[in-house]
């Protein structure tokens, strides 16, 4: 088994090789926390604990994890299982955008609109973007919830983004289910996915209620995370169980248009990966305040 101090924090954050999910990584690990950091590419995962431990910090260890792979998730959880028996923060920070830019574009930092310009989106990149942001997100939270029962102060921490806000959502009948929190469930969740898809191949989306061009699946997959966060709050209320957003951080998702650096961006995760015991579960923030599901 790996040391770890008596009643030291464990904790995994995802996506964290490069950008947001490095700074966690740093933050927590300052914290006293002992962070299993995690990335699908093995050299750029172990490249990034060297980058860490060379600038001090410690209680920093790599595992590779693909979220989208069951094989690789359930090799990560043997690992924690093993070495730690238990896990007292999870961070889904792992995401992708669901779109790819034209060539030659401009993009001008902090301009979103310019990101908006000048990007393309296909069915595959759609499906690619449910299956990581939502799927893997949910693949995970089902996977290591067994072992954040073993923690004293289990925290689940699933980083979203302003576009899971309802309001991106245009449907009447499709925002009033993701909103009506007390009456959905999973099943019904990943039914309105799997019709998002559906719609996305067909080019229905408009028509059916859905985001049309501009992040359309990110959109969605974020509001699904949204959802899903509070459902999790609500089935296992001994766990504190938030999503927040970072802000618009300058990393690969935005193309380096953002106007906060990673270590801004950061801020919020870390901030509800430490919250006391009694604090709010099921709530979503905007880097570190509290903001409508709206």
């Amino acid at each position: 088994m790996l040391k770890m101090e008596n009643r030291q924090r464990i904790a995994i954050v995802t996506g964290a090789n490069k950008g947001i999910g490095l700074a966690i990584s740093r933050k927590l690990s300052e914290n006293g926390t002992l962070v299993v950091l995690t990335a699908r590419d093995e050299v750029r995962g172990q490249a990034a604990v060297k980058k860490l431990q060379d600038v001090g910090v410690k209680d920093v260890v790599f595992h590779q994890l693909d979220i989208s792979d069951p094989a690789s998730i359930t090799s990560l959880k043997e690992f924690v299982k093993i070495n730690f028996g238990k896990l007292d923060i999870l961070v889904n920070n792992a995401g992708v955008g669901g779109v790819e830019l034209r060539s030659p574009t401009t993009l001008i930092e902090g301009d979103s609109e310019s990101l908006f310009a000048a990007i393309n989106e296909t069915y595959e990149m759609s499906k690619d973007c449910i299956d990581i942001n939502y799927y893997g997100t949910k693949a995970m939270c089902e996977a290591f919830i067994p072992l954040l029962h073993q923690s004293k102060s289990p925290r689940i921490v699933n980083v979203s983004a302003t576009f899971g806000k309802l309001r991106f959502i245009p449907g009447d009948s499709i925002r009033k289910e993701l909103q009506n929190i007390d009456n959905l469930v999973e099943e019904r969740l990943e039914e309105l996915m799997e019709s998002f898809l559906v719609d996305c191949k067909e080019g229905r989306l408009k028509e059916n209620g859905w985001p049309d061009r501009t992040f359309s699946a990110y959109k969605v997959s974020k509001n699904a995370v949204n959802a899903y966060t509070r459902i999790l709050a609500k089935n296992y209320p001994k766990f504190i169980v938030n999503c927040v957003c970072p802000g618009f951080v300058k990393t690969d998702l935005t193309y380096n248009t953002g106007t906060l650096t990673a270590e801004e961006g950061a801020k919020g995760p870390v901030m509800l990966a430490l919250l006391p015991d009694g604090s709010p579960s099921g709530q979503f923030y905007n880097q570190t305040e509290p903001t409508s599901f709206e």
